[in-house]
């Protein structure tokens, strides 16, 4: 018995660990995106793979009048270069010098954060 409850407890330990990692990879996003489907200031990141940008529901995007044609689906590469620098990607993504996003850049660029915060991502 004293055997199967260290093993609980190691387990509830590392979880908890790995939660704090990623908690502090995503600190910053949650100033102004939900992880839910309400809105904040941002739109949630729920169900974001394999979503078109500037699509979710009762949000005012302004990249989306740059775009022309279909807007780019939400992946990891597009993902990792957002977090990176959001006003340089926004302008790549839609190939226009002038685009802009009302989000700041966050200069998220360490690939290890970056892929901490695209596996909290993924569980959403």
């Amino acid at each position: 018995m004293k055997r199967i409850t260290m093993m609980v407890l190691a387990a509830a330990f590392a979880l908890g660990a790995a939660t704090g990692a990623q908690a502090a990879a995503y600190s910053k996003c949650k100033a102004c995106h939900n992880f839910n489907e309400k809105n904040k200031v941002g739109p949630a990141w729920k169900g974001i793979f394999g979503r078109k940008a500037g699509t979710y529901p009762g949000f005012n995007y302004k990249f989306t009048k740059y775009i022309t044609g279909e807007p780019w689906v939400w992946d990891e590469a597009h993902l990792r270069k957002w977090m990176c620098n959001s006003k340089k990607a926004v302008k790549e993504f839609t190939g226009n010098p002038k685009a802009k996003t009302k989000m700041p850049p966050q200069k998220v660029c360490d690939p290890k954060k970056q892929d901490e915060v695209i596996a909290f991502m993924k569980t959403l």
